[in-house]
């Protein structure tokens, strides 16, 4: 949606669309109000559920004019025979305009996981409201009722999160980063960047020495990333892995996440090797340009710097639309850096160029064929 509204903002034509349909994560109001005002559509359905409910138990029809009222697109109200609520932590019912967490029932509810008593046994509970035997989902999502019943969201309770759609449970990724010998411990939380919500790994080494020293900061930082690839889906690999000398704690010796610096990715470039060619400083603004950072190297690597999927196509549609060249997505996963990207972009346009001269030069012979000529070779 975000990426839609841009591309009608910048380009000034909507497209012809009267109803956006989406769900999977969380709306901000900023990217709810751009949809407004570049798209222009009727209607926008936001539709909310997880796959434990089967899909959409609530959704919210919102039209021209309707306040966000909140941080978030509402999540909307009640579809068919389900039922929600707004709870505390004993599964008492929160007043309308108190946070708590959603717990959902009725039809559409799971079994369970498979496999996974324990797991299952804590995310559905049985129904205090309903009848013997009925049972909640928690979703584990915070949320506040409106008095007309609309559902705000307002985040996670816990720290699972979802970034980019997928629901990733951090715990997993911090179990995996001490596996590898050379970290003594590790912390993984979300946060705010410049591209959106990001996963951030913060680590403290075996070896005290790396945390002084870029270059070996630089070397772990691939191990690791190589070794979380092996273990891990390319979704739940951090973007920054930074290395600190202790984690930060709170008075009484829990860990303080809120004292966890926040990552910059000037930082965790590469030593800047300027653009030579044209063509080099146009791909080079593209990537600043999408990664929102004031410059890129020849040695930087768009992943390595707050890249993710969903920002490398943003990258291949801008070379589309101002290099009129067809760059494999693959490429920008399987360049190690800028310089070797734009290789293969060099080699591509070098490849398309004699098809473009003689399709040019076609075209060419055409324009002085008179109007027999061309009728002639027509039929």
């Amino acid at each position: 949606l975000q990426q839609l509204a841009e591309h009608a903002e910048r380009d000034g034509n909507p497209p012809p669309v009267r109803v956006y349909c989406f769900g999977g994560d969380a709306v901000a109001q900023a990217s709810y109000d751009l949809a407004w005002r570049a798209l222009k559509p009727k209607y926008l359905f936001n539709g909310y559920g997880p796959t434990e409910t089967v899909v959409t138990p609530l959704l919210w029809k919102a039209r021209a004019g309707d306040a966000c009222g909140a941080a978030y697109m509402p999540i909307g109200t009640l579809l068919g025979n389900r039922s929600g609520y707004i709870l505390d932590g004993q599964l008492n019912l929160l007043p309308v305009g108190v946070a708590g967490e959603l717990y959902l029932g009725g039809e559409g509810v799971a079994r369970g996981y498979l496999e996974r008593p324990a797991l299952t046994a804590e995310r559905f509970v049985p129904d205090p409201f309903g009848a013997p035997g009925s049972r909640l989902y928690r979703s584990g999502d915070l949320t506040r009722g409106r008095a007309d019943g609309v559902v705000d969201y307002l985040g996670r309770v816990d720290h699972q999160v979802k970034i980019r759609g997928f629901r990733i449970e951090l715990g997993e990724i911090e179990a995996r980063l001490p596996e590898h010998p050379a970290v003594r411990e590790a912390v993984v939380v979300a946060q705010p960047g410049a591209v959106g919500q990001q996963l951030v790994g913060y680590v403290v080494a075996q070896e005290p020495a790396v945390e002084d020293s870029p270059e070996a900061q630089a070397e772990c930082r691939a191990q690791l990333k190589t070794a979380l690839r092996e273990r891990l889906p390319e979704y739940m690999v951090p973007s920054h892995l930074l290395f600190l000398a202790r984690m930060p704690l709170t008075p009484n010796g829990k860990l303080d996440r809120k004292g966890l610096p926040q990552p910059d990715a000037s930082l965790l470039q590469q030593v800047y090797v300027a653009p030579r060619s044209d063509l080099e400083q146009q791909v080079a603004g593209i990537w600043a340009e999408v990664l929102q950072l004031q410059q890129v190297g020849l040695d930087d690597n768009f992943f390595e710097l707050g890249g993710h999927s969903l920002l490398a196509t943003q990258v291949i549609g801008r070379l589309r639309e101002r290099l009129h060249l067809e760059v494999p997505i693959k490429s920008m996963f399987t360049a190690e850096t800028l310089g070797e990207f734009c290789h293969g972009v060099e080699t591509l346009k070098a490849e398309s160029a004699p098809v473009e001269d003689a399709l040019a030069k076609s075209l060419e012979a055409l324009k002085r064929l008179s109007a027999d000529e061309l009728e002639k070779l027509i039929s």
